[in-house]
């Protein structure tokens, strides 16, 4: 790549029309309310990405004191203490006209110099190693201060090439965002079809049928309940000696807890050359330590350590007993036991009670969740897709190892 392509760097002082950050409203804790001002406190901000749900509030008179530290649109926001250092990301909309805690700094871009969006990114991405290389250096904890935010240098290419940058990479978070709701929604549905069949019992041709006692109490009448063991085949996990584990990709994917665990998938970042405890693809994966009954799908054949097992359906309905066994353990740890963590154990597992419908009944929900389950993976799996050719392409775009004219980029991927 050309030189002409590696951008100069500029300090970040220089790129900043304000920077500071809050403090501590007065009472702690205590003066926190359910609405008002918002109080951007760390937990809010992540890399690239604004934690909405733990939002703080105050009131008027406490925010009055934070006047100074008021969030403006396209204010970058960064974490500068704490286990959290240096996680950067823009300002939500909710959190506009709000104030910051004293381990949130705020950085407002000189618009005519620098795109926030492109001091996020590269604070975030390409420069967060040396954020947190600065951050550790200090005598007691991690921490960032003024004059490290002052000489922090970054690349500076035009404040045109950077709204570009940011362009195209926001092209691929709003894919990644759209495909996310969509999944959101077919989750939704699946579950409440789930609901309103095997709960509620409102399948179609429910009005002919009575309900008859059963271990699970009233259910229809011809429909019947049985212990896992007899509906499903279980592999209960076995760790190998940490020997045989490499991070290198030789042998199976190898997952002994939840710790990559995704919202339907894990993700492999451990092997092992020792397959005893394998799990095909398709099995649920069933955390039987804690948190005890958090579950994923195996997207591959993969070996499973002490902390899980796999289960797969006898009569080949895996979707619906997928569903059956999310709507039984909704609330983690809701079976086992243990002194220190719930844990379950084989027998637990073969013992736990299912709903055995009408075949009939589970084919027609098949028929209509199966393609729903099947988007859903697609979907999924095309948003890892988008987020590593995002990731890949971040580095190089802001140090300027690439030209963007030189690309030649699909965005409809993440079309179906």
């Amino acid at each position: 790549m050309s030189e002409a392509f590696r951008w100069p760097r500029a300090r970040l002082g220089k790129l900043l029309i304000f920077y500071g950050s809050g403090a501590t409203p007065r009472g702690g804790k205590n003066a926190y309310r359910a609405a008002g001002v918002p109080l951007v406190r760390s937990m809010n901000v992540h890399d690239l990405r604004f934690e909405r749900s733990s939002l703080a509030f105050i009131d008027n008179t406490q925010a009055q004191l934070l006047n100074r530290v008021q969030i403006m649109d396209n204010d970058v926001l960064l974490n500068i203490t704490g286990a959290s250092v240096a996680r950067c990301c823009l300002a939500s909309s909710l959190a506009v006209g709000g104030r910051v805690n004293q381990h949130v700094m705020i950085l407002r871009t000189d618009p005519s110099v620098a795109d926030a969006r492109w001091i996020a990114r590269a604070l975030a991405g390409p420069y967060k190693s040396s954020l947190l290389a600065i951050a550790g250096s200090g005598a007691t904890r991690e921490a960032l201060t003024r004059s490290d935010i002052e000489s922090f240098e970054v690349s500076l290419p035009t404040v045109d090439y950077q709204s570009k940058v940011a362009d195209l990479l926001d092209a691929y978070d709003l894919l990644i965002e759209n495909n996310r709701r969509r999944i959101e929604v077919l989750e939704e549905m699946a579950r409440l079809l789930y609901r309103e069949w095997f709960v509620h019992f409102r399948f179609p041709g429910h009005e002919d049928v009575e309900l008859v006692d059963s271990d699970l109490g009233p259910i229809p009448k011809g429909w019947s309940t049985g212990r896992l063991v007899e509906a499903c085949s279980l592999v209960m996990g076995q760790s190998p000696k940490s020997e045989y584990y490499n991070d290198v990709g030789m042998g199976l994917p190898f997952h002994q807890g939840v710790s990559d665990f995704g919202n339907w998938f894990p993700t492999h970042t451990k092997w092992t050359t020792v397959d005893k405890r394998v799990a095909e693809p398709g099995d649920l994966l069933f955390s039987v330590r804690a948190p005890v009954g958090r579950i994923n799908v195996a997207p591959d054949r993969l070996v499973v350590g002490r902390g899980l097992s796999a289960i797969r359906a006898l009569d080949n309905h895996q979707c619906f007993l997928l569903m059956q066994i999310k709507n039984k353990f909704v609330v983690e740890d809701s079976i086992g036991g243990g002194t220190i963590f719930n844990a379950v154990t084989k027998k637990d597992m073969e013992s736990i009670l299912l709903l055995k419908p009408a075949s009939s009944v589970v084919r027609q929900f098949e028929a209509l969740v199966g393609p729903m389950v099947d988007l859903l993976s697609r979907l999924i799996q095309q948003n890892e897709v988008l987020r590593e050719g995002r990731d890949l392409l971040l580095p190089r775009l802001v140090s300027g190892e690439l030209d963007l004219s030189e690309l030649d980029l699909d965005l409809e991927l993440a079309t179906v």
